[in-house]
C-alpha cells in the first residue's frame, strides 16, 4: 500500500486516529474530542505489545514445533534448527508478524510507553493534547503528534501552534526521535527550525533505561519552552524587518539551491547555467511569496518573517507530491525541512547584517 498505515485484519482497522480532521490518506478513526494517551492508543490501534524472541536456523521447517520458551521441554522440541546467539525477533504478540531482528543489547520501548514519555513532558491531558497517531507497515513504526498548550504569537493575531512530534520503531533501526514542531495556524505551515546551539530535536538509544527516557522527556519540555520563547521573538523582530521583491526572490534562490554547484552560479550571476527544474521550484516559491493570501498579513506581506514563510509554505501548500506520506516525510524528516532550515538561517543573517548576505 502506497499509504504503508498498517491493516490490522483481526480488528479490520487501520491503525490511526486523528481528531476531527482526516490526515493524508483518507484512514483510520476520525474522533470529535481530544483522547487521553489510554484512549489514543486504541483508537490508533496501538494497544498490541511486543515480544523478544530466541532466533533458530532450521533445516525442515515444516517438522519443527516452537514452544513457548520460557517451557522446560522448549529446546527438546527444537531439534532441527540451531540458536543463533545474542539476536532476537521482535514480535508482535496478536499478530504474531515478525517486526524485526535486533541484538542483545535492545531494548524494547512498548507502545504505552512512547505515550507515556509524552504523559509525563506536561502531565497527561491536562497538559498536552493528543492529536494523531499510527503505525506503519505491519507496526514496526509508530507515530504520534501531540499538541502542548498555549501558542507562539507574532504580532497581534498571527497564532503558531506548539507541537511534539515522537517516532519510533521495533525493527532495529533508528533511535527514538522527538521534536518540537510549531505549526502556523492560518495556513497549516509547519516552521520547523533550529536555533543557534539548539537543536529542535532529541534522539534516544533503544538501549536507554526508562529512567534515562523520563530525564530525555523534561528535557525536550524545556527545549520546547526555549525555542518557541526564542522563535516568538525572533519571528516578531522579523516581522518589522522590510525585505524588497528582488531581495525575497534572491534569498528564495539561495535557500532553494539543490547542491553547491547551483549557489556558486547563483553568486557569479551565472544563471545561463541553472536547471529548469531549479527556475521552476524558484518561480513556485516566489509566486506563493506574492500572491498567497496568507502572504499578505501585517506580518508577511515585504517582510522578513513572510520571506522565511514562503519557503516553509511552498513545501506545506503549493509543491506536489507522490503521495501524502511523502509530503509528511519531506515536512519532518527530508528536502523540506533542510530548506526551510537553510531559509531560517539566511533569515537569521539577513536580520543581523542586512542585504549582503544575499550577494
Amino acid at each position: 500500500m502506497a499509504h504503508d498505515i498498517n491493516y490490522n485484519s483481526h480488528t479490520e482497522k487501520h491503525s490511526f486516529f486523528s481528531v476531527k480532521q482526516k490526515a493524508w490518506h483518507g484512514l483510520g478513526q476520525i474522533i470529535e474530542d481530544y483522547p487521553t494517551s489510554g484512549e489514543a492508543i486504541r483508537h490508533a490501534g496501538l494497544d498490541y505489545t511486543v515480544e523478544r524472541r530466541p532466533l533458530f536456523t532450521v533445516d525442515k521447517p515444516n517438522l519443527v514445533t516452537f514452544k513457548d520458551p520460557d517451557a522446560d521441554d522448549y529446546f527438546d522440541e527444537v531439534t532441527a534448527g540451531i540458536l543463533v546467539p545474542d539476536f532476537y525477533a521482535n514480535v508482535r504478540e496478536d499478530t504474531e508478524d515478525v517486526l524485526g531482528v535486533v541484538g542483545k543489547d535492545y531494548q524494547i520501548v512498548q507502545n504505552m510507553e512512547a505515550f507515556s514519555f509524552f504523559d509525563s513532558i506536561v502531565g497527561g491531558k491536562d497538559g498536552i493534547l493528543y492529536e494523531t497517531a499510527g503505525a506503519l507497515g505491519k507496526g514496526e513504526r509508530i507515530f504520534i503528534t501531540a499538541k502542548l498548550p498555549d501558542y507562539i504569537r507574532v504580532g497581534r493575531n498571527d497564532c503558531i501552534e506548539k507541537y511534539i512530534f515522537l517516532s519510533t520503531s521495533h525493527d532495529g533501526y533508528g533511535s527514538i526521535t522527538a521534536a518540537f514542531t510549531p505549526v502556523r495556524i492560518v495556513c497549516q505551515n509547519t516552521l520547523n527550525a533550529a536555533m543557534k546551539n539548539h537543536t529542535n530535536c532529541i534522539k534516544i538509544r533503544h538501549t536507554s533505561s526508562a529512567t534515562e527516557r523520563l530525564k530525555q522527556a523534561h528535557r525536550l519540555m524545556g527545549l520546547s519552552n526555549l525555542l518557541a520563547n526564542e522563535l516568538e521573538q525572533v519571528f516578531n523582530q522579523w516581522s518589522k524587518i522590510r525585505i524588497t521583491d528582488e531581495q525575497v526572490k534572491r534569498l528564495v534562490q539561495m535557500a532553494m539551491a539543490p547542491n553547491p554547484e547551483t549557489l556558486q552560479n547563483l553568486k557569479q550571476g551565472k544563471t545561463g547555467e541553472f536547471s529548469t527544474v531549479y527556475n521552476n521550484v524558484v518561480d513556485a516559491v516566489t509566486s506563493y511569496a506574492f500572491t498567497s493570501p496568507t502572504q499578505q498579513d501585517l506580518t508577511t506581506k515585504g517582510t522578513l518573517y513572510g520571506a522565511y514563510n514562503a519557503v516553509t509554505g511552498y513545501y506545506q501548500n503549493v509543491r506536489n507530491y507522490k503521495d501524502g506520506e511523502s509530503k509528511f516525510k519531506s515536512i519532518l524528516y527530508g528536502t523540506g525541512l533542510q530548506r526551510g532550515q537553510t531559509a531560517f538561517d539566511l533569515c537569521t543573517a539577513y536580520a543581523k547584517t542586512g542585504a549582503g548576505v544575499l550577494n
